[in-house]
């Protein structure tokens, strides 16, 4: 069995705000935690009118404080928007608080757009083209301290924070491998590269002090309901938002819309059966049959869920009928 996981955008959903959405995430993840799901992940986003978790370690403190056993971390910090520095006291700090339980996966993408972008980094001329030396700076922050080190995490020498790789391309897959570092792939939303990707790792991949063999873990979408109909409309929610930000309108997570998918034109209809390829939609067979063909597919080390749904009742019991059809704990 192959352990799952959560990513959770802390969705701001119409008529809602951000301290709903965050309490939200809270009660997602204890309830997730009971479920046995191993990990909680949140999401560095910048601008986005329908995400609360734009300071993500803040985010994490805040989930990580309300549970007790799930690992908790960021799915992920877009470094190139910090100083490696900044980055390592502040989960250096959450290591501090929660032992053990703090997980760090890095993008090199901005989490936004190019203007939001800028306003972030205020210098553009640090640009993503340093993001290897970025992760390498990152990692050494957190190990043990050496005479003479100029400079150091405070909290976060000697915290062994374990950094992960993000990517949705085959450059974020040959720098894990590089480095020796556990390789999460975006599928849920990017899954283009994926095949060529996770085998460019898995080929590639270099033994390091963290990681003796490859690990690969890939996002994907789950709605699951009692039906398959139900299980569809609670996906319209997701379908929309995506038309929302390819057509430079991100909002609110919108409610569901019955027929949604009928009514769009065959352009955006194909985008979204492209980009959205990897969810698994449907009541409780299909699920399983799905799971298994996605597992069978892709031979994943761990799965991250996530699940865009509008009403949070309907949230939980997606994340616990598919916890009913595989363990989230894997064997």
């Amino acid at each position: 069995m192959i352990p799952l996981s959560v990513l959770d955008l802390s969705p701001i959903k119409e008529g809602g705000d951000a301290g709903r959405a965050l309490h939200e995430s809270l009660e997602l993840a204890q309830h997730t935690e009971a479920l046995g799901y191993r990990r909680f992940w949140l999401a560095e986003h910048h601008n986005m009118p329908g995400i609360a978790s734009a300071a993500t370690a803040v985010a994490i403190a805040h989930v990580a404080g309300g549970t007790k056993t799930i690992r908790v971390g960021a799915g992920g910090i877009m470094l190139p928007n910090h100083a490696p520095l900044i980055i390592a006291e502040q989960f250096g700090t959450l290591a501090a608080l929660h032992p053990g339980r703090i997980d760090l996966g890095v993008g090199r993408a901005p989490g936004t757009d190019p203007r939001t972008a800028q306003a972030l980094r205020r210098r553009m001329d640090n640009s993503v083209d340093t993001f290897p030396q970025d992760v390498q700076e990152l990692i050494a922050y957190f190990q043990d301290g050496v005479p003479g080190q100029a400079v150091r995490a405070i909290p976060g020498a000697g915290s062994h924070v374990p950094v992960w790789v993000l990517g949705s391309s085959h450059y974020g897959a040959q720098l894990a491998a590089a480095l020796g570092l556990p390789y999460a792939f975006a599928s849920h939303f990017a899954p283009n590269d994926l095949e060529f990707a996770i085998q460019l790792y898995r080929q590639q991949f270099k033994p390091s002090p963290w990681l003796q063999k490859p690990y690969v873990m890939l996002g994907l979408n789950v709605f699951a309901a009692d039906t398959d109909d139900e299980a569809r409309l609670l996906f319209t929610s997701l379908q929309q938002a995506f038309i929302n930000l390819r057509t430079g309108q991100p909002a609110p997570l919108p409610p569901p819309v019955p027929g949604y998918e009928e009514s769009l034109d065959p352009r955006r209809a194909d985008m979204l059966a492209h980009v959205l390829r990897c969810a698994i939609v449907g009541g409780p067979a299909t699920i399983a049959s799905g799971l298994n063909t996605f597992i069978a597919s892709h031979r994943p080390d761990e799965i991250m869920v996530t699940a865009q749904i509008f009403d949070h009742a309907a949230r939980l019991k997606s994340y616990k009928l598919l916890s009913e059809i595989h363990a989230p704990q894997g064997a």
